[in-house]
């Protein structure tokens, strides 16, 4: 066995002497041919062939594979510095979703979670959407054999929240979204959301527009300015929208914000009073605003992303870079 000079040939031997066709497993075949009082002795010395050809197989092998380990030492430069790989960065939407997080947490808001598949109580009927809404369409929503759906907004966070806690509420819930959007520039079937809701005794608009103003001077730049427009929302009653003046032109219009000045940025309101009655809370007792916007978005406008299929091509050429 030692004289095989390579693994090639050691495979040779092996199969010759131990083989399932090979010399030992053949002198195991003759054993029923011999006398019952000769066969003890001869199994032994079989076994102990079998025994002393294995050990001295592997003990080549052994130095086989040393002796490869060595040659390939032999052939590296350990003088030549090592390959830097670089140190890794956050994605663009973790990046968004911590800068939000830590002002709301400035502000005294806490974080909350949710399970990504949600009952359709949860998603939609606690938040006062009406059976003929449009999301609740299939055509907008993913729907799951059993009822269930995968929640279209972080909103049910706000429900499981209130359902398991007394006011004061003050929480922020980032998450992942989906929704049956076909994929182009500006939507995604999945997305991230982060959304807000205060509910105290005395919380009132003004405090809604204090503290997005101060999220958008936080996130966006002390020159910021910020528009709240009438809206509508079945969750919340009176409803805006809130727009963050463009930081690319500072409202002068530019082909980030079609020319108007004005980012679209999150939808809010003060809490509807149905909603209040659906998690038990008593809105006589009880006022409370809401808001959410969206991740993507916001990470496009701040970093000036075209297309938000950027963010999930997983090309760490472009994604690097912020």
């Amino acid at each position: 066995m030692s004289a095989a000079p390579d693994a090639t040939a050691l495979e040779v031997l092996r199969i010759r002497y131990l083989g399932r066709k090979g010399v030992v497993p053949s002198l195991m075949e003759r054993l029923r041919e011999l006398p019952p009082e000769q066969r003890r002795a001869f199994g032994q010395a079989v076994n102990s062939l079998k025994e002393t050809l294995a050990r001295a197989l592997s003990d080549r092998k052994r130095e086989l594979d040393e002796a490869e380990v060595s040659r390939a030492r032999a052939d590296i430069d350990w003088t030549l510095p090592g390959e830097w790989r670089g140190v890794g960065r956050l994605h663009p939407v973790t990046q968004i979703i911590e800068r939000s997080v830590r002002i709301f947490r400035s502000l005294g808001f806490t974080v909350a979670t949710g399970p990504d598949v949600e009952t359709v109580h949860n998603n939609f009927d606690a938040l006062n959407t009406p059976p003929d809404h449009p999301s609740r369409d299939p055509q907008d929503t993913f729907y799951l054999e059993n009822g269930d759906l995968l929640r279209c907004h972080t909103s049910p966070v706000q429900v499981r929240y209130m359902m398991s806690r007394s006011p004061p509420v003050r929480i922020v819930a980032p998450g992942r979204c989906y929704r049956r959007d076909t994929p182009d520039a500006t939507h995604s079937a999945n997305f991230h959301q982060i959304e807000g809701l205060y509910v105290d005794r005395s919380v009132s608009l003004a405090d809604l527009k204090g503290d997005l103003s101060y999220f958008a001077r936080e996130l966006m730049g002390p020159e910021v300015r910020v528009r709240f427009r009438p809206h509508f929302f079945p969750f919340t009653e009176p409803s805006v929208e809130v727009d963050f003046s463009c930081h690319v032109c500072r409202g002068a219009g530019c082909r980030v914000c079609k020319q108007s000045g004005w980012i679209e940025i999150a939808g809010a309101g003060m809490v509807h009073p149905n909603v209040f009655r659906a998690v038990g809370y008593d809105p006589e007792a009880v006022t409370g605003y809401a808001f959410g916007m969206g991740i993507e978005r916001i990470a496009m406008v701040l970093f000036g992303i075209p297309d938000i299929r950027l963010l999930y091509e997983n090309d760490l050429r472009y994604l690097s870079q912020f």
